[in-house]
């Protein structure tokens, strides 16, 4: 989530990219993978059991977690992010109806309304990943950056497109177990945000999807392979780069640093809480991030009492 949020708002309307030789080793990871076991939350009769996820994963890779599959049969309810709310349809409404949103307007070019250095940086990366110096010209900085980011990532063998929680919805589903959305606090949808999203903010997430580029690629394979691996121990040594964090916190509409991580981590804190004052059993999908940070939500079960079995 953190190391590309914005990158999955361009996933949406982004054809796939082309196979290119990669700019770094590409990932090996490949076929049928489960990624880590759960954690297991419990006190008394009442169980949760959390599936961390991460974006993004190795592309082309197809995920069953057969422990999943094994609890999901005596499973109450499954608790998933709510999906920022987008679709296909009302993008292709936007680009018709109000294309500032993701073109840049008045006849201008990215090349006029980026940050000059900013701009230069682009620049050089987009030579780097595609054939077109001119490529992206008309959208708006954080969506030609976000494609620039998801071309990267298309480079190295990473993608966005594998969604856990929907997987692990769909098998729900599947068993006729009921699915709970959890609406995270402080965060809206990413296109009404667009509209009043300041240039320096704008600036701040472009720099963190440059910055992702230039020097966080390596960390974002490791990642990945560490997830297919189940090694939550590499992943816990592999934190996001500040300047993401940085793009976050301007996103949180003025709240103090850390403040949108914070009630990210309360909205599911309060939900598993809920589940675990009674009898029963739940699977709870949550960002790595959200669970690992330090004062994360399992940092906060244990220091509640809860008795945690890590994976």
């Amino acid at each position: 989530m953190r190391a590309s949020l914005l990158a999955a708002l361009v996933f949406l309307i982004a054809p796939p990219a082309p196979a290119q030789a990669p700019a770094l080793d590409e990932i090996v990871v490949t076929g049928e993978r489960s990624g880590p076991n759960m954690w297991h939350v419990h006190k008394g009769s009442a169980h949760v059991w959390i599936l961390g996820s991460l974006t993004p994963l190795p592309r082309g890779i197809t995920w069953r977690s057969h422990q999943v599959e094994s609890v999901l049969g005596h499973t109450n309810q499954v608790l998933v992010q709510k999906p920022f709310e987008i679709s296909i349809p009302r993008i292709l409404w936007v680009l018709l109806t109000d294309r500032k949103l993701l073109l840049v307007t008045g006849g201008k070019r990215l090349k006029d309304v980026l940050r000059a250095d900013l701009y230069q940086r682009f620049a050089v990366l987009r030579t780097r990943y595609t054939d077109d110096d001119k490529k992206w010209e008309r959208y708006r900085p954080i969506v030609a950056a976000a494609f620039l980011e998801r071309e990267a990532f298309h480079r190295v063998g990473l993608s966005v497109r594998l969604d856990l929680g929907a997987a692990v919805r769909k098998l729900a589903e599947q068993d006729h177990v009921k699915v709970e959305e959890i609406k995270m606090a402080g965060t809206g949808d990413m296109l009404n945000a667009l509209k009043t999203l300041p240039a320096s903010t704008e600036n701040t997430c472009v720099e963190a999807s440059l910055a992702t580029i230039e020097g966080g690629l390596p960390r974002l394979l490791e990642r990945a392979q560490a997830w297919a691996d189940g090694n939550t121990e590499k992943l816990q040594s592999l934190p996001v780069p500040k300047e993401v964090d940085a793009c976050l916190n301007a996103l949180d509409s003025g709240a103090g640093a850390g403040e949108l991580m914070k009630r990210m981590r309360s909205s599911w804190l309060y939900a598993i809480e809920g589940y675990l004052a009674k009898p029963g059993t739940t699977i709870a999908v949550v960002n790595y991030d959200l669970l690992l940070d330090h004062g994360g939500v399992l940092d906060q079960l244990r220091n509640a009492g809860f008795e945690i079995d890590a994976p």
